[in-house]
């Protein structure tokens, strides 16, 4: 049985950005799917509905499974991603947005650098870089926790993976911003133009980069994948996507998840408490995080023929969308799933997504994640939130503050 929304299903506006829990609550309490017609898409909001289409062979992220060449160009038309030279070759295609061999050929190039053995190679490096940021900020008892440290480590460290400078990884969060904003529902001509210009000056920055690294070769992860190119495992437009990607993924998602993970901290206490008191909660603290507020609540998937999931039929071409951030905090699936606890355990949550497209960086980010907050809680004997009004960025496919005033008092 299929359900359409009782109330406004609203992702833009400023209520569901401060509280999307009360909207996916609702959607959980109807039977079967919700169809949101604004997206033409079926919300999927429980836990368990989210993991069969995630995990059923029929679902495919890319719409060229199942729609002509017309059909698409149609629908790019009609959702503004057409006329975009750069960010169709770079950006709207992509590893995270490709299926089967491809996918499977592209992961396989860079898989090795993001495995747990690799990622802990970069503890001492990330640890050392943390504690640069930290003393810079000794001197001041209240920060801007996303602007002044969240937002200098994730992209600044996987950058170091790929081989950017240091110098550079500040205009590369500018450029990554830009370009990810284009991917929610609100896809305005002046979006569009930011996002494509900007993907211009990323392309024309690793060109010149790559251009290096074939002069002189580095320990990194782009001469890694110069040397795949030469092999032919892949091609140019992939080799740019494919940096494009993980600088991209290396940023926006991990500073939404440090913000809304020490905002959640500061909102309960006496878990902050625990975690000082036992150190080695941090790894089931991280995860909950994770768990509690999934920095990419939305993903989509396409049938690539008829399906009969989640208690109903659908045809070939069907559109899903799968709310991570509801499946989550599904009280089916985590007991008490509203309260934060840094000791879950279980807690198998969805907020790396499951099967062929289960995230690749979820090791690097756990440990930035991990480093940060321990080395928070280490130097300050007492961190308190110092604004009344936390906002968080609107959207369907984000989940993060867009600043967090704290004030720090030194142990």
């Amino acid at each position: 049985m299929s359900s359409v929304v009782s109330k406004p299903f609203q992702p833009l506006s400023a209520e569901f950005a401060q509280n999307p829990h009360s909207y996916y609550a609702e959607l959980r309490d109807r039977d079967g799917l919700t169809y949101y017609e604004d997206f033409d898409v079926w919300l999927a909001s429980r836990f368990d509905d989210v993991s069969e289409i995630v995990m059923h062979k029929k679902m495919v992220r890319s719409l060229e499974h199942v729609a002509s060449v017309e059909k698409i160009a149609e629908q790019k038309r009609a959702g503004n991603w057409h006329d975009m030279p750069h960010h169709s070759r770079f950006v709207q295609f992509s590893l995270l947005d490709s299926d089967g061999p491809v996918h499977d050929r592209l992961r396989k190039q860079v898989f090795k650098l993001f495995t747990p053995v690799m990622v802990n190679k970069l503890r001492e490096d990330i640890q050392a870089y943390v504690d640069t940021l930290f003393d810079d900020l000794a001197d001041r008892q209240e920060i801007d926790f996303i602007e002044d440290l969240a937002a200098h480590v994730p992209g600044h460290i996987i950058g170091r993976v790929l081989g950017v400078p240091d110098e550079d990884c500040p205009q590369l969060r500018i450029w990554s911003e830009n370009i990810v904003q284009f991917f929610d529902i609100d896809r305005s001509d002046e979006r569009k133009v930011l996002a494509e210009s900007n993907t211009t000056e990323f392309y024309q920055y690793l060109l010149e980069l790559k251009a290096k690294r074939e002069a002189a070769p580095q320990d990194d992860l782009l001469s890694l994948m110069i040397e795949a190119e030469k092999q032919g495992h892949m091609n140019h437009d992939e080799f740019f996507s494919t940096a494009m990607l993980i600088l991209m993924a290396g940023h926006g998602s991990t500073i939404d998840v440090l913000g809304s993970g020490m905002h959640t901290l500061l909102k309960f206490p006496s878990e902050m408490q625990r975690l000082r008191d036992d150190p080695s909660l941090m790894k089931t603290a991280v995860q909950e995080m994770f768990r509690y507020e999934s920095p990419l609540p939305f993903f989509h998937r396409y049938c690539t023929e008829d399906v009969e999931i989640c208690g109903q039929t659908f045809p070939r071409g069907t559109k899903f969308g799968v709310l991570y951030g509801s499946a989550n905090r599904d009280p089916k699936q985590f007991p008490d799933a509203d309260r934060f606890d840094v000791g879950r355990s279980p807690n198998w949550h969805i907020a790396f997504g499951r099967g062929a497209h289960f995230c690749l960086g979820n090791h690097l980010a756990r440990l930035d994640m991990d480093i940060i907050f321990s080395t928070l809680l280490r130097r300050y004997q007492s961190v308190e939130l110092a604004e009344n009004d936390v906002k968080y960025k609107r959207g369907l496919s984000v989940r993060g503050p867009k600043a967090l005033k704290i004030r720090l008092s030194s142990a």
